[in-house]
Parts: structure tokens; sequence; C-alpha cells
């Protein structure tokens, strides 16, 4: 089932009873008719809900309060089709906790230059209507997004079906259920975070768990069920030789099959929907889940590697807000550089745990040794990521706040076979290039892992940061070292200032 099925955004237009009976009329077929407009637009994911016209203060704060309490309700757009006082709101705003968008939009696109009269005035006040709603939001420093434009361009469209998106996005956060197997990597600063801070900015809850409690959900596997994925790994993959019936490293694809079905059933049952390992964690396992992790990413588990449990949240949020959407979405890391100054790139990687879901082309499943940590060699995919327009994002805790570091890319062709590297494997331009946009992600504290998508644009990100009022900072084309600098610094003051007692 589609994570947007049984989902809703309630659309609440703001009035006054001045207006007049047949003004109001018109006014709640004018707003039923944006709604339809959007829900067949194509470009909106969730089901806009029509709400009656609001006109009273009550109206206004029984309409937040049933939204914040349905559960079917993900958030609220609202319009001033006309002018609505704002002291109306104060009560409704304050009691409203799912995220709003401000549509400043217009019934009619133009004006009626030789009918136009006060009628007409009368009814058509978004223009100053807007700005009085407008005021109170800022006057509460209400953390809101607001889209203008006319509600039939595409543009306008498009930019609420992504608010809606990231609406939905932050109902998965609420509640989201983070499995760690083992603890966080020895000694690594970036992986480490505040879990009782994220549950009350997020909503997540990060569990531990010992490799044992995995270990009795694999050992309840049975050879018949591995025997069925396997045959599903055959038909989705370009299995290599020695992995299949008979071939030396059979044993090993089989060993991560059964891990898939024990990790899958094991977060079934506690309702997770994101986990982590670590490879220096695997006591009772005989190899670190490669080819299980990529999989159940596919299947839209947030994952990270060594414990970091802020990127498997983050990147189960990613996978939600693009479902649906072409272009994949995995963990990453930034592995190693190619510094020719005729082409500054970034191969990105992993040791095993990249997601097929940003394949360029079919998989190729293969069974290489680790190198590291001391276990059998394990199964995992291969594959290079499809080219394009992307980003990074990561999520780091700098103890006083959290931050969200988003740097967009150009994905390209690897410039040359890599025939040894038995790893899935992305090639990319970071913006505004190698030197600034590495440097500036140093600056800001970026991690070594992040949530790589081929799906999302910032706006996505930044729209998701205001929910939690997080500190979101972007890195692009138009990024200059200096004012990057500098946007840290006044963040720094900002976050002092605002957080300082909370």
């Amino acid at each position: 089932m589609s994570i947007f099925e049984n989902s809703e955004i309630w659309f609440v237009t703001g009035s006054q009873h001045l207006y007049g009976p047949e003004t109001l009329k018109q006014v709640d077929k004018d707003s039923a008719a944006i709604v339809d407009g959007f829900n067949n637009s194509g470009k909106i994911p969730v089901n806009l809900v029509f709400k009656p016209v609001v006109k009273t203060p009550n109206e206004i704060l029984d309409i937040c309060v049933q939204a914040s309490s349905d559960k079917k309700c993900l958030g609220v757009i609202t319009w001033m089709h006309t002018f609505s006082p704002a002291k109306m709101w104060i009560a409704g705003l304050k009691a409203l906790r799912k995220p709003y968008m401000h549509l400043h939009t217009q019934f009619n696109r133009d004006l009626p230059w030789r009918e136009i009269d006060m009628d007409y005035m009368n009814l058509h006040q978004s223009a100053h209507g807007g700005r009085e709603f407008g005021f109170i939001n800022a006057r509460m420093r209400k953390n809101r997004k607001v889209v203008v434009g006319h509600w039939q361009d595409e543009k306008v469209q498009e930019q609420v079906g992504i608010w809606c998106r990231t609406a939905v996005g932050w109902a998965d956060s609420q509640g989201l259920k983070v499995a760690r197997f083992g603890d966080n990597m020895r000694e690594v600063a970036v992986t480490e975070g505040d879990k009782v801070e994220a549950q009350i900015k997020f909503g997540w809850q990060i569990s531990a768990y010992g490799i044992g409690d995995l270990v009795a959900y694999i050992e309840k596997v049975s050879d018949a069920e591995v025997d069925a994925l396997y045959r599903e790994y055959e038909h989705l993959y370009a299995v290599a030789g020695n992995c299949q019936p008979g071939g030396e490293y059979h044993e090993n694809v089989r060993v991560q099959a059964r891990y898939e079905i024990a990790l899958k059933r094991f977060l079934e049952d506690g309702g997770f929907k994101a986990f982590t390992t670590n490879f220096e964690n695997l006591t009772g396992l005989d190899q670190l889940p490669g080819l299980a992790s990529q999989r159940l990413m596919a299947a839209g588990y947030g994952f990270g590697a060594e414990g970091d449990w802020k990127q498997a949240a983050l990147l189960r949020i990613v996978k939600t807000m693009s479902e649906g959407l072409p272009g994949g979405s995995s963990f990453m890391e930034d592995y190693t550089y190619h510094l020719d100054p005729a082409n500054e790139a970034v191969l990105g990687a992993h040791m095993l745990e990249i997601c097929p879901s940003i394949a360029a082309g079919k998989p190729r499943l293969e069974v290489h040794p680790l190198g590291i940590g001391g276990k059998d060699a394990p199964a995992r995919l291969i594959f290079e990521s499809a080219t394009g327009n992307a980003l990074n994002a990561t999520l780091i805790d700098l103890g006083n706040r959290f931050r969200i570091v988003v740097n967009t890319l150009d994905v390209i062709e690897p410039l040359d076979k890599m025939p040894k590297l038995p790893v899935a494997s992305a090639f990319w331009n970071p913006h505004p290039n190698l030197t600034d946009g590495a440097a500036a992600w140093i600056y800001a504290g970026g991690t070594h892992h992040s949530a790589y998508t081929l799906a999302l644009i910032p706006e996505y990100m930044e729209t998701f940061a205001e929910y939690a009022d997080v500190e979101f900072v972007v890195i692009d084309k138009d990024t200059k070292i200096p004012q990057f600098k500098k946007e840290l610094r006044w963040n720094d003051i900002y976050y002092m200032l605002a957080n300082g007692l909370k």
C-alpha cells in the first residue's frame, strides 16, 4: 500500500461575515474549485479535502483542533480569498499541531478590466488578505511554507505537491522507529548524537538491540524460504556463475538471503522503518549484512552503516517523500576523489550497502571478501548509479542543535571502467565545484555519510527542517565560501539566542 493512501491535506479558506451570505457562498464555491483543480492536476500526491470557509475565531479554532487530532489529516493549506482579520486566527494557530502552508493565490488569474467593479474587488482580496494572515504568522514566529502564484499555474501546483510530500515525510517521521543492531562504530564522532533530542525534534524512537536478538530470528528462517528468495534474486539480478547453485559462493548468497528474511521480520514485528548495522558488532553472524541491507533499502527501509542512526532515519524520510517520483535514493558515502583539474569529481560508494533503486542498469550479484572485519565474504549487488541532478543530505548534532546540510550534485558517467572494485558506486561533480563544495561541507560539519537521492530537490529538505525547527544550510551552484562561512556564524548566533532557554 502506498504511504499516500488514506492520507489527507485539508484546504481551509478564511473570510468573515462582513461580506454577506452571497459573497461567502462564492468563496466556498471558488475554494472547492481550487481543490478539485489541484486534485485533478496530477501534481499533488495526497488527496486535498475541501473544508467550508471559516469566518469566526471559534470556527478557525475548531477546524485547527480537528486537523490536529485527525490521524488522516497530515497538514493544512490556508487561503485568504477575502480579508480575514488575523486576530481571529491566533487561537487556531496556537492549537494547530500539523504542518501548514499559506497559499497566496487569487481565484481569477486576470483582471476583468472592462467589468471590474466593487463587487469584484470585495470578493478578490487575496492581495491584502494574504498579507494580513502573513503578519500574524510572522508575529507568532510560526514556521510555515508560503507559495505564491495562480493556482492553475503548473509551477504553483508543483510547489504545492512538494509541500504535500514533505508533510507526508513529516508524518512518517513522527514515531519513526529505528533499530540499532549493535552500537555506533567505536571512536567515530559523527555517528553519535542526542537520541532524546532527536525524539523531541523529529519524533524518532531509536532503540538498540544485541546481535543475538537478530540471530534468534535468523535461526528460525527455513531453507525453503531461502530457496524462494534466491529464485527472486536470479530473476532480478545478473547472478555470477560462482554464486549460483553448485558454485563456490552459493552458500554465501544463501546466508544473505537468510539475513534478509530475518531482518525484515524483526523490523516488521517491531514496527521499525529504519535500521543500522556495524561491522564491529557482528558476534554470531558469519557475514556483514550487505545484500540484505541493500534489498531492504530498496523496499523502503532507511539504513545507516556503522551505527549511524541519524542517516538511517533521514534516508527513510527521503524515501517516503520521494515515493512514486523518478530516481532512487540510497545511503551513501563520499569515498574517494578524482582530482584531475580538468574534471574533478567524487566517487561515492560504501563497502556494501548502496541501494539498487539508484542503479542505471541491472545489478550484478557477486561475492567478494570484505577486506576488513575478519568475517566471511558477503554477497552484494554491484552497479553504477543513474546520472542526472541529485543531492546529498546529512544530519549532524552540534550539541545545542541539529543541522541539516544539503549539497546539490551533477551525477555523471564514470570516466572509465572499474573492474577490480566490487561495490556499487556513484560518480558526481558537487556544486559549485569539488574544491568549494567539499570546503563548505567541511565548514558546516557535514558527515561522511549522507542520504543520496536522484528524486528530490533541496526545497523538500528545507521545508522538512522548518517543520522540525532545525537549522538548514544548502551548498549549491551559487555558494561562495566567504558568504557561506558568514551564514554559519550568523546561524550560531541565531540558534544561541532562539534556543538558549529551551
